[in-house]
């Protein structure tokens, strides 16, 4: 890949005309062949189509870039029209090894295994892949969903049941010997979530496809490789900014995470936004029930209520430490139409809710823009998608540079508290406990010397209530 000039750049590096793959015959890595092979929107997710097993399953899989583990419905469910059958797969191989992953909503339990999967619209060739079957899940498949699995993106660090489960596009990395980077392009801005229709999208594997976007690509630091993990600086709402402490927009993390819906931000985050909305939009009164996403609001199909909200800008720090961008979203896109009742009324919902751990950039905000997750150099890039567009008129901008003179030099706290040094912790706190309790059992099977030797009566085994509960 090219070292960009700067943090900005016009010619995409690892364009279609350079990149020699092994496993692809004409000898270069085709992007144009992965333009719109994703379908979806973002009520549901993007989802792409991929061929699991020997003969081939075909599936539709959710691309997930805040999770690390590729996983298939493996038994009927009722709200998924398909599944894969290992039983079906001659090259399938079980690991017998249990998976249990938990996401903000919804959680699954499968197994760990090896098939090889092809993709119609992805990299030429088939690939050994870990895939886990999932056997139960609970919250996970939705109605009305039409894809069939996950695909996680992010670092090994996420992948469950340990780091050690090579995920997806390390595989593909390793085998297809294509470059550390993907880029992806959602393309639903501005169109009703969850409609009776598709919308298009793009996962390009192993580079960057000039085509999905304009003007420049903005590179932020990757401030650590668990989730795509970024440093916000500062919030504007109509071009105001919200005041508060930087570190307060990366309260526990920043993170750049496709498989969430909305803007997720932290609880005080959330509450200045919402008043600073209410507070510059045309609208006097307005329902906190809309705010908090448990009402719609609703407008005749003729209007257009777009046109009485701000803009809303998220700045982030550039490579060049002493800079920052930022990219704006319009309220086509946090503004999202969902539902029509009779032929009137067109009713919209908030794109934007609070958190309790994370600022997540989610599907509201990626609408706007073409992401490149560049691993290989260990940063996330934004340019504006073409896609980004509501009544002809573009919806998202990107503008920079400007000084970071007036924000701390680090807004992201140096002790980071994610889940792999909690297990750490957490073993380590159970050994402490178990040893404990092991000094505790030997008091007790140990006869004092002053006291009469034990009969077989007295003695405290393994069967006795008291071990094995403390154990449990």
């Amino acid at each position: 890949l090219r070292p960009a000039s700067g943090s900005r750049q016009q010619d995409a590096p690892g364009a279609a005309d350079g990149l020699a793959l092994a496993s692809d015959p004409g000898g270069t890595l085709n992007f144009l062949a992965m333009v719109e092979n994703l379908q979806g929107d973002s009520g549901r997710g993007y989802y792409l189509e991929m061929l699991i097993g020997t003969p081939p399953q075909a599936l539709n899989i959710l691309v997930d870039t805040g999770s690390s583990n590729f996983a298939v419905a493996g038994v009927p469910d009722p709200d998924v029209t398909s599944y894969f059958n290992p039983e079906l797969s001659s090259t399938y191989r079980s690991q017998g090894i249990e998976v249990t992953v938990k996401y903000s909503q919804g959680s699954w339990t499968g197994v760990l295994g090896t098939d090889v999967i092809t993709m119609p619209k992805g990299l030429y060739g088939s690939y050994t892949i870990n895939i886990a079957t999932i056997l139960e899940s609970e919250h996970f498949f939705l109605p009305g969903v039409k894809w069939h699995g996950i695909l996680g993106l992010a670092y090994d660090a996420l992948a469950k049941p340990s780091s050690s489960v090579e995920t997806f596009f390390d595989s593909l990395v390793r085998q297809a010997r294509i470059p550390n980077i993907f880029s992806l392009q959602m393309c639903g801005a501005g169109l009703p979530v969850s409609g009776s229709g598709t919308n298009g999208g793009s996962l390009v594997l192993g580079g960057i496809e000039p085509s999905l976007y304009t003007g420049d690509i903005w590179y932020t630091p990757i401030k650590e490789e668990w989730y795509y993990q970024v440093e916000i600086l500062k919030l504007e709402v109509g071009g105001q900014n919200l005041e508060l402490d930087c570190r307060e927009y990366n309260a526990d993390k920043a993170i750049v995470d496709s498989g969430t819906t909305l803007l997720r931000l932290p609880e005080k985050v959330f509450s200045a936004v919402v008043q600073a909305i209410a507070r510059t939009s045309l609208i006097q009164e307005f329902s906190s029930d809309f705010w908090t996403g448990t009402q719609l609001a609703c407008w005749d199909r003729t209007e257009k209520p777009w046109s009485l909200f701000p803009k809303l800008s998220i700045y982030m720090r550039d490579e060049n430490s002493s800079r920052s961008f930022r990219i704006s979203i319009l309220p086509q896109l946090y503004i999202q139409p969902i539902l029509v009742i009779g032929d009137n009324l067109q009713c919209y919902r908030f794109g934007i809710s609070s958190s309790t751990n994370a600022l997540v950039i989610g599907a509201t905000v990626m609408e706007g823009f073409y992401v490149i997750f560049d691993r290989a150099q260990r940063r996330v890039g934004f340019a504006v998608s073409p896609c980004a567009e509501a009544d002809g008129s573009p919806v998202s901008e990107i503008e920079g540079p400007f000084s970071t003179a007036d924000v701390a030099s680090n807004c992201v706290s140096s002790v980071s508290f994610h889940e792999p040094v909690l297990w750490i912790a957490s073993y380590a706190l159970m050994s402490l406990c178990g040893i404990i309790l092991l000094v505790l059992v030997v008091l007790l099977l140990v006869p004092p010397r002053c006291q009469h030797r034990y009969t077989d009566n007295d003695v405290v085994n393994d069967e006795s209530s008291l071990v094995r509960h403390r154990w449990k």
